[in-house]
C-alpha cells in the first residue's frame, strides 16, 4: 500500500513586481544630487560661471562698456547677448547652478544633520572583547576606585564616558562633524544672503561736485547709473547730499594716500547736519551706505554769449588713467546766443568747449600729461566747438565726451584751441569770451543697500570656524576594562600578580598621527589614579602599555 504524503505543499513563489522606473530614476537622481561630491561640483561649476560677469562689463554695473563693447566687438557681442553674458549674475544658467547646489546643500546637509544629533544623545559603544586587536593597547595596574576612578579621569579630559559595570567606553572629537556640519550650514546661510542682496538690495552710482548749488538726493533719476532689486520699487530712502570739502592727499610717487569728503546731510526730512566718510569708512545712513570710490577736478568756465549773458558752469572732467590725475571733459552751453528779445535760438550757434586738465602741467611743453595729482601747477587746454551739438535729436550719448558725428557730418565746427592758466580768458572770433575760473573738487559715490549684508558676516565667520572643527579635530575612542585581582590581560606581557590591573586600548576613527602620543599620556594619567602631577609621567608602566603606546 503506497503512502500519500497529504503535507500541505508550500505555495509557488508569487512573481516579484517590479519597481517603478520612474520612481526609481527620481530617487537615484535626488540621491546623486544631494551627494557632497555633486556639491562640491556644483561650487566648481558657480565660480566658474561668475568668471563672466568678472570678465565682461555688465549692464546692471556699467552699460556705457558694454555699449563700447558691441562697438569694439559687433560679430561677438550680440552671441554673447543671447547666451546672457552681458547680465551673468540674473541669466537662466547662473541662476540653475545656485538654485541646485541650494537644494544640494540642503540634501546633503539634513540628513546629517539628524545622525549626528542621534550620535550626541547615543552612548558610547560597549567595550570590545578583544582589546589587544585595536590598534593601541596597554595595561597598568588599576588606580584606586577602579572603574569610577578611570571613568572620573576621562571626564576630566573631556570624554564622554559610559560605565558599564567594570568597562569603560569613552569618545571624543564629536567638534570634527559639528566644524563640518557649520561649515555647510554656512555655505547655505551665505547663498540665502546672496539671494536677499539680489531680490532687495540696490547700488547706484553718482558723481557729486562740491558746492551749494550741487545737491544730491537720494533718486532714481539721480543716479548716473543705478540697479534696484526684483522686488524694490522706486521709493528709495529719503535724503540729500551736499560736498562741502573733500581732502586729498598724495605721495610724492602719485599714489594717493588719504581720501576724506565732509558732507552736509538731510536725512528723511530731518535737520541738516554734517559728516564725513573716507574710502574704508563708508557714511552709514538709514537704509543706505554711501562709499567713497575716487575724486578729481571740475573746471569752472565761464562762457559769455554775443549777447552778453554770461553761463558758469563746474564741469567734471574724468580722469584718463595716469597717475597724475589728468583729466578729459566737455562744457556744453546749448543755451547760449539765444536772443534775448525773441527768445528764439539758433541750434547752429551751440558752443561746446572739449578740454584737458592738468592739475601739474610740465613747465616745457608738450602739455599731454600732468605729473602729479595734486594742482601745483594746473593748465586747460580747450578746443572751442560751434554749431548744433546734437542734443535735440533723442540719441542718448555721454555728457563727458563730444559727439564725434556731428564733426563729421560738419554740424559742429571747430574755431580754435587755447591753453588757459586759473584767471585767464580767451576771446573767440565772434567775440564770444571764455574764462577759466579755478577747479572745483568733486568725488564719485557708491550708494548701496544689501539686507544680506549681516547673514553674509555671520556665514563667514562660521565659515572659518566650521573649517577650523572639520581640519584640526579628530574623532577617537578609548575602552578601559578592570581585570580583577590574579588575571592578566591576553597577549599584554603583563604579570598575573594579586593587584587589579586596567586593560586600556585606543581607536582612532580618522587619520590622526599625534594619537599614540595622546594614548600614551592618557595611560598613563590613569596608571597615576588622575593626578595632575602624574599625568606626564609613565613610571612603573608595565610592558604591554609601554609597547602599545609606541
Amino acid at each position: 500500500m503506497t503512502a500519500v504524503d497529504d503535507r500541505p505543499t508550500a505555495p509557488a513563489d508569487a512573481p516579484r513586481r517590479r519597481p517603478n522606473p520612474l520612481l526609481a530614476l527620481l530617487r537615484n537622481s535626488w540621491r546623486q544630487l544631494t551627494s557632497m561630491r555633486t556639491a562640491l561640483v556644483l561650487l566648481f561649476l558657480l565660480a566658474v560661471a561668475a568668471i563672466p560677469g568678472s570678465v565682461l562689463p555688465q549692464r546692471g554695473v556699467n552699460p556705457e562698456d558694454v555699449r563700447d563693447f558691441f562697438t569694439a566687438h559687433p560679430d561677438l557681442a550680440p552671441l554673447l547677448d543671447r547666451v546672457g553674458a552681458f547680465e551673468a549674475f540674473s541669466s537662466a544658467w547662473f541662476s540653475a547652478i545656485y538654485l541646485l547646489l541650494f537644494t544640494s546643500l540642503i540634501g546633503c546637509i539634513t540628513p546629517r544633520l539628524r545622525d549626528h544629533v542621534r550620535a550626541l544623545r547615543a552612548r558610547p559603544p560597549a567595550v570590545p572583547k578583544r582589546l589587544e586587536r585595536l590598534p593601541q593597547h596597554a595595561v597598568v595596574p588599576a588606580p584606586d576606585g577602579g572603574a569610577a576612578a578611570v571613568a572620573e579621569t576621562l571626564r576630566r579630559r573631556r570624554w564622554r564616558v559610559a560605565v558599564r559595570g567594570d568597562e569603560i567606553s569613552a569618545e571624543k572629537g564629536y567638534l570634527k562633524e559639528t566644524g563640518n556640519l557649520i561649515f555647510h550650514s554656512s555655505m547655505l546661510v551665505v547663498l540665502v544672503a546672496v539671494a536677499l542682496g539680489s531680490w532687495y538690495g540696490w547700488h547706484g552710482n553718482r558723481l557729486l561736485v562740491a558746492g551749494e548749488d550741487q545737491v544730491f538726493c537720494n533718486t532714481r533719476q539721480q543716479y548716473a547709473e543705478a540697479k534696484l532689486g526684483p522686488r524694490v520699487d522706486d521709493d528709495l530712502p529719503r535724503f540729500c547730499m551736499q560736498l562741502d570739502e573733500f581732502d586729498a592727499r598724495f605721495l610724492e610717487t602719485g599714489q594717493p594716500a588719504f581720501y576724506n569728503a565732509k558732507v552736509t546731510v538731510d536725512s528723511d526730512g530731518g535737520p541738516p547736519r554734517p559728516a564725513e566718510f573716507s574710502v574704508n569708512s563708508p557714511l552709514r545712513l538709514d537704509g543706505a551706505n554711501v562709499y567713497l570710490l575716487g575724486h578729481g577736478y571740475a573746471p569752472v568756465i565761464r562762457y559769455t554769449d554775443r549777447f552778453g549773458r554770461s553761463q558758469t558752469s563746474a564741469v567734471p572732467f574724468l580722469s584718463t588713467g595716469d597717475v597724475g590725475l589728468s583729466s578729459e571733459g566737455l562744457a556744453a552751453f546749448p543755451d547760449a546766443n539765444v536772443d534775448p528779445d525773441t527768445g528764439e535760438r539758433d541750434p547752429d550757434l551751440q558752443v561746446a568747449f572739449s578740454g584737458l586738465y592738468l592739475p601739474t602741467a610740465p613747465q616745457e611743453p608738450p602739455f599731454v600729461r600732468s605729473e602729479h595729482p595734486t594742482e601745483r601747477n594746473p593748465l586747460l587746454d580747450l578746443v572751442a566747438y560751434r554749431g548744433n551739438l546734437g542734443l535735440d535729436a533723442g540719441i542718448p550719448g555721454s555728457v563727458y565726451q563730444l559727439d564725434q558725428r556731428q564733426v563729421s557730418n560738419g554740424r559742429l565746427t571747430e574755431i580754435g584751441a587755447k591753453q588757459l592758466r586759473t584767471g585767464e580768458s580767451w576771446t573767440l572770433d565772434d567775440g564770444t569770451k571764455v574764462e577759466f575760473l579755478g577747479t572745483r573738487p568733486f568725488i564719485t559715490l557708491s550708494v548701496r543697500h544689501d539686507p544680506g549684508t549681516t547673514l553674509l558676516l555671520v556665514s563667514s565667520i562660521g565659515l572659518v570656524l566650521g573649517l577650523m572643527g572639520s581640519l584640526f579635530v579628530r574623532r577617537r575612542r578609548i575602552f578601559v576594562r578592570v581585570l580583577p585581582p590574579g588575571s592578566g590581560a591576553p597577549d599584554s606581557g603583563s604579570p598575573t600578580g594579586g593587584s587589579s590591573l586596567v586593560e586600556v586600548a585606543g581607536l582612532p576613527r580618522t587619520e590622526h598621527p599625534g594619537f599614540a602620543a595622546e594614548f600614551a599620556q592618557l595611560v598613563a594619567a590613569i596608571g597615576a589614579g588622575g593626578r595632575p602631577g602624574d599625568a606626564g609621567t609613565d613610571p612603573g608602566t608595565p610592558a604591554g602599555a609601554r609597547e602599545g603606546a609606541e
